[in-house]
């Protein structure tokens, strides 16, 4: 299987989609941060299956410096871009889209943003201040760079998913935002490029986000304080992971007294840190009681 083409600019980029765009094939959009792993190989996999064999995959990889906040981890996120593009060469990528900052943000930290509205300000929001401002910001701009069809997106970032198609749809974005499936190691453990800070201990400890997801859903059919419950019993046991947040909510994260209705979509969402590495998960739950 050949390399696939590498754009650094949207004029690169524009030149070779320009047939796919003259042919009217589909173009998919997967947006990186780079240090990919099977996870993003799942969500590249889901984005060919969406166009087909005649369509345009392009995986962007840009690691997006208006999402981060003062003292976390910018400086010491992983860059592996020959890597990365092995990887998209292997799933059969058309297009890896590796900008420079300068193409990005051609005028330094731009002065019109996208305002994530109140969701922004809870969960992640609120632990982390302007994260969706500049998550929203940064695919407003690949949206407008690549003009997909379809973008990927994986659901371990749940928030993140939510807000991007509460985007599009405040926005009247023509792109389909997709939702990917979560992909797990063998014990568990949600696939993150920041899995690879983890001391071993760490590493071990970890897997308590993924049993508390799983005790939460065997205690589903009991309803939402049991469920809740079950889940903050596993995270309680442990040692060595900070709990930021264990929510139960609404598909669409909004929270209300009590947690969402029996039998209503509803959402586990966890935070939780060790050491100085921060990880989250999300599982679907259908709660039951009368």
């Amino acid at each position: 299987m050949t390399r696939p083409a590498l754009a650094a600019s949207g004029g690169e980029l524009a030149d070779l989609l320009a047939d796919a765009r003259g042919a009217g094939d589909r173009i998919a959009l997967v947006p990186t941060m780079g240090a990919l792993h099977a996870g993003h190989a799942s969500l590249m996999s889901r984005a060919r299956a969406e166009v087909g064999t005649g369509g345009r995959v392009v995986v962007s990889v840009f690691v997006n410096p208006l999402q981060f906040g003062a003292g976390e981890d910018l400086d010491r996120y992983p860059r592996t871009l020959d890597a990365d593009v092995e990887l998209c060469r292997r799933e059969g990528v058309d297009v890896v889209f590796a900008p420079a900052l300068g193409e990005v943000y051609p005028d330094g930290e731009p002065q019109v943003t996208v305002s994530p509205g109140p969701l922004g300000d809870v969960l992640e929001g609120r632990v982390r201040p302007g994260h969706f401002r500049g998550v929203l910001t940064v695919v407003a701009k690949l949206f407008g760079l690549v003009q997909p069809d379809v973008a990927v997106f994986g659901e371990k970032d749940y928030q993140q998913l939510v807000l991007i198609r509460r985007m599009v749809a405040d926005l009247c974005s023509p792109v389909r935002v997709v939702g990917a499936e979560t992909q797990r190691e063998d014990d568990g453990l949600a696939l993150s490029s920041r899995n690879r800070y983890l001391e071993p201990e760490q590493r071990r400890a970890a897997t308590a986000i993924s049993r508390a997801l799983r005790a939460a859903a065997a205690a589903a059919p009991q309803g939402y304080d049991a469920t809740l419950a079950a889940a903050r019993g596993e995270m309680a046991d442990a040692h060595g992971v900070v709990l930021d947040y264990l929510v139960i909510t609404d598909s669409d994260l909004a929270e209300g007294p009590g947690g969402p209705p029996p039998g209503a979509p509803a959402r586990i969402l966890v935070a939780a840190r060790l050491g100085t590495t921060r990880l989250i998960d999300n599982l679907a739950l259908t709660l039951g009681g009368p």
